[in-house]
């Protein structure tokens, strides 16, 4: 069956491309609006530098193909932030803060979950040149109002700071093979595993580590860090941190979770994943990556989020809408084309029949001009 697609990809057909499309054109006001300019890099890059600072699970979802022009290898795109880095630090070149916005579909050789597809609508929005945590409350709260304005509010925001674990397993001397496995571990929450794995650590870390998958929940969860981790200069910034975040968001649904490690190997910082009700899997996620424009010349602190808004727009209540007007076929009837034109000019649809086109083929009109008196008027259609 020749017309049949490959796993995992999907049609959007009229009502649920109409939902997208009306859903983007929201999303991207309200990023402009505040600010973030938007970009539309290209669906395909040389691998390089689609994969710029990028982790190893991103590499691996990556489609690649040799370019007949070059011979070089390049990507689809998997992900559009790479590509918003690229455009901050080599085309833009600002010295100040830049914030770039972007909506662009991205290609997965596999999907990232149970429930996604392998051609996501990525939208989302980036900020350049400032370190400070104040730019993750930005973007924070730019993702949450995103979200308000589509009317899907966020049910919690989970906040965590890879940062610490960085911190604890340079001090406990780990070598990289065994870093790169306790954090397997911790990211599968294999409480088992991971007391055989630290047994062998010296303390304070053994403890700290093992701590780590317990340190999620309230604000509360700070404190208990406090008094759990040892007081290493990098775990009292990161603490702090999320401290200043809470404390100046107090109208967001924040929670803690420590041993929240997703994007270990590409960001640095603080880092956010947002949930809505019914829904199993994280709408957002987002963090900081300092330096991934290190290799487009400039090393700028970032931070950013993004969303699949065809996995958003199945969550999102369907908005009531108007049909369109089946209109008779116009021929030379200049009257009728100007009233025809006078009803799109006020915004609504107007769907002209064809030449022996039956009035049944409009599924989607609702009412009809029919011309009545001397004058064309607007009438309900009636379903049999």
């Amino acid at each position: 069956m020749n017309w049949l697609l490959p796993e995992h990809i999907a049609d959007a057909l009229p009502l649920e491309a109409a939902r997208i499309e009306s859903l983007r054109r929201t999303v991207l006001d309200h990023f402009t609006r505040r600010g973030y300019e938007y970009v539309m890099p290209p669906m395909l890059e040389y691998l390089e530098s689609l994969l710029t600072g990028a982790a190893q699970d991103l590499r691996l979802r990556t489609f690649k193909l040799v370019d007949q022009l070059s011979g070089r290898t390049m990507g689809v795109r998997a992900d559009i932030t790479p590509q918003a880095a690229r455009i901050d630090a080599h085309l833009l070149n600002h010295q100040g803060v830049t914030r770039l916005c972007y909506c662009g579909s991205v290609l997965h050789t596999l999907p990232a979950s149970i429930s996604a597809g392998r051609e996501p609508l990525q939208v989302g929005a980036e900020l350049y040149g400032y370190a400070g945590i104040a730019a993750d409350l930005d973007v924070i709260r730019l993702m949450a109002g995103a979200f308000e304005t589509m009317q899907l509010p966020v049910s919690r925001i989970d906040l965590g700071h890879v940062g610490i674990f960085r911190a604890l397993a340079e001090a406990a001397g780990l070598p990289a093979e065994s870093e790169d496995a306790l954090l397997d571990i911790l990211r599968a929450k294999d409480v088992p595993a991971l007391r055989q794995f630290c047994s062998e650590l010296s303390s304070p870390y053994r403890e700290a580590l093992l701590a780590l998958p317990r340190l999620y929940g309230g604000a509360e969860v700070l404190d208990r860090a406090e008094q759990l981790l040892p007081p290493l200069p990098e775990i009292r910034e990161a603490l702090a941190g999320l401290r200043y975040l809470i404390d100046n968001a107090p109208d967001l649904p924040f929670s803690i979770d420590l041993g929240d490690l997703r994007g270990y190997h590409y960001h640095n910082g603080v880092v956010f994943a947002a949930y809505s009700q019914a829904y199993p899997a994280a709408v957002a996620q987002g963090g900081r990556y300092d330096g991934v424009g290190r290799a487009f010349g400039r090393a700028r602190p970032a931070t950013g989020f993004s969303l699949d808004l065809r996995e958003v727009a199945r969550l999102v209540p369907p908005a009531v809408t108007k049909g369109a007007i089946l209109a008779p076929h116009v021929g030379n009837d200049l009257v009728l084309v100007a009233h025809i034109n006078a009803l799109r000019a006020q915004g609504e649809s107007v769907v002209e029949l064809l030449p022996g086109e039956s009035a049944c083929e409009g599924p989607f009109c609702d009412r009809k001009l029919v011309h009545v008196g001397g004058r064309w008027i607007i009438e309900a259609i009636q379903e049999d």
